[in-house]
């Protein structure tokens, strides 16, 4: 019999029988509680050629040799007698810290709060699979993450009102709108992590959409201009891969996956955990929402934990940007609240935080699966929280609403230079980053001497895709630079998304000065040889790429947030207002 089937027979809660092994840094089932009972490994996936655990010979005894291929213990032996080392004791290995390796297990309930659960699926492997609901990325994004390199995970909550109990909050027939839409970038050493909000009621463009319908039939669905930003999910047919495409749209960059949740993901995830801490600066009486909590601390859980969320009218501006400030509170205390080790020494907690993660999501089909769940939370579980800032896209008043005010549109100024940060890996705290001799070396190249511009020989090439952007350059830097011996030799073999500047080593002081002049990263500088300009003399060579923003644009990003965004520390406790 399963530990699921055993533990309803027994009249004991299945969850009750998993136990840490301090030696191995894994839950165990305890199928019995007699003291000579063998523990059993948290499930494994089996391999499909391999026979199956527990299989009978011929002779009708049990195969003990394919029962430990599998983690299955066979029938116990007695172990002959140990030599003992010098000075009278067995030598032993050295033990992990009991709390690494707890959070090492877990690491994959700390994926994002709305993915927690997913992760803890060492459990249940087959059972949470069947949970897990999939839906096609259409292309739209990266085609699945990778442990090295930044991982962008956008996360959506649906206001589509299914789920038990929740039609009475209105509009029942809706197919839903991209109501709560965060887009998690975090950074590629895992040293710090952005969670950026994007406004529902945005005004932006939504691009044409590639989708596959739900009788697997594929067709494109129109793009709009001037819209709602929530208005990219549900409407018209679209579905999560038309969000991807319009969040890449507004911030260059493209999401390894997406994640769906309802209005259940809220009261399960929140109840799983035991409630979450929540803090308010004053009395509120919501109507609309139907939360009713007085001024102070509260721990909330279920349809209170759902209507903290929902709630706008009463706090704030009693606008959409309150309530985002609301959610991100929210979310950030109940991280806190996964991380704490109430909940990462819980089996219990942890087997229904699996339980509602996977029943209360949908995700796309590149990881659609357990273990590739599981893999992705270990990565996003490094994460330190102080390092988490949870901000808002910059946003102004809609111009073209005089009296309303319903919609805003994004404040360019500050939010382009917050997407170059996010895009360029950097933080939002004050984050002692992991040094490394790699990076070293890379801002190494900017330092030394520098050329003066007169003396620059460069051959410009356009790989930006971007029609005549290396004549423009070239201009710029003849007229406005002094960079009088340069050359546009025409388009590169082929598009780059970067920009690049090689040089010959007696060639360093003269791409120094153009770094300098171009706002280049380190990281674009590419030591190697030069090339011959149109009077036969060795040139550098500068190649623009995507990330070429127009001729005096600065091409690396700011390492200080603009002033004046809207932001939340994941590790700090703030009280609603």
């Amino acid at each position: 019999m399963d530990a699921q089937g055993r533990g309803r027979a027994e009249n004991i809660d299945p969850a009750d029988q998993w136990v840490l092994n301090p030696n191995t840094g894994d839950y165990e089932l305890r199928l019995s509680p007699s003291a000579g009972q063998s523990a059993v490994p948290g499930p494994r996936r089996p391999s499909r050629s391999a026979p199956r655990p527990g299989a009978r010979g011929r002779d009708g005894r049990r195969d003990e040799r394919r029962d430990e291929q599998h983690g299955v213990p066979g029938q116990r032996r007695r172990r002959a007698p140990q030599p003992e080392a010098a000075g009278g004791r067995r030598k032993q290995k050295p033990k992990k810290s009991k709390g690494k390796k707890v959070l090492t297990w877990t690491g994959g309930v700390l994926a994002f709060v709305l993915v927690s659960g997913c992760a803890g699926a060492y459990l249940w492997y087959q059972h949470l699979n069947d949970n897990i609901t999939s839906i096609p990325d259409d292309g739209a994004g990266t085609g699945g993450f990778s442990k090295d390199r930044a991982i962008n995970i956008l996360v959506m909550g649906t206001d589509k009102r299914t789920g038990k109990g929740n039609t009475k909050y209105g509009d029942k027939e809706s197919v839903g709108h991209a109501d709560t839409t965060i887009l998690l970038h975090v950074s590629k050493d895992r040293t710090n992590a952005t969670a950026l909000s994007i406004p529902r009621d945005m005004i932006t463009d939504i691009p044409d959409c590639p989708t596959t319908m739900e009788d697997g039939s594929k067709k494109t669905i129109p793009g709009s201009q001037d819209v709602r930003f929530n208005e990219s999910l549900g409407q018209s047919e679209r579905t999560p891969s038309c969000t991807m495409r319009t969040v890449t749209k507004i911030t260059g960059i493209v999401p390894d996956h997406f994640m769906v949740a309802d209005f259940n993901a809220v009261k399960t995830l929140s109840s799983a955990v035991g409630g979450v801490d929540v803090c308010l600066a004053k009395d509120i009486d919501d109507p609309d929402s139907h939360l009713k909590l007085s001024k102070g601390k509260h721990t909330i859980e279920g349809e209170d934990a759902l209507a903290f969320v929902r709630t706008r009218h009463s706090v704030g501006t009693g606008g959409d940007l309150s309530r985002i400030e609301l959610q991100q509170q929210f979310l950030s205390s109940l991280m806190r609240k996964l991380k704490s080790n109430d909940t990462l020494t819980n089996p219990k907690k942890m087997i229904s935080l699996a339980e509602a993660g996977t029943d209360a999501l949908s995700v796309d089909s590149k990881i659609a699966d357990i273990m590739k769940l599981r893999d992705l939370g270990m990565e996003l579980g490094k994460l330190d929280m102080k390092n988490l800032s949870f901000a808002t896209v910059p946003v102004v008043d809609n111009p073209a609403e005089k009296i309303t005010k319903a919609t805003v549109v994004v404040n360019e100024a500050k939010a382009d230079p917050l997407f170059a940060m996010m895009r360029a890996d950097e933080s939002l705290t004050e984050v002692k980053k992991k040094e490394k001799k790699e990076k070293a070396a890379i801002a190494a190249r900017l330092k030394g001497s520098k050329a003066d511009p007169s003396e620059v020989r460069v051959n410009v090439y356009n790989g930006s895709g971007k029609a005549g952007a290396a004549q423009t350059t070239l201009e710029w830097l003849q007229n406005s630079e002094g960079v009088l011996k340069s050359s546009q030799l025409g388009n590169a073999p082929s598009d780059m998304k970067k920009t690049t500047l090689e040089y010959a080593p007696d060639q360093a002081d003269q791409a120094r000065r153009l770094a300098d002049i171009m706002g280049l990263p380190g990281s674009a500088m590419k030591p190697g040889k030069s090339e011959k300009n149109a009077q036969g003399l060795p040139a550098i060579k500068l190649t623009l790429g995507g990330d070429f923003k127009g001729a005096g644009v600065p091409i690396s990003a700011p390492s200080k947030a603009p002033e004046g965004i809207q932001k939340v520390e994941a590790d700090k406790t703030v009280c609603a207002k």
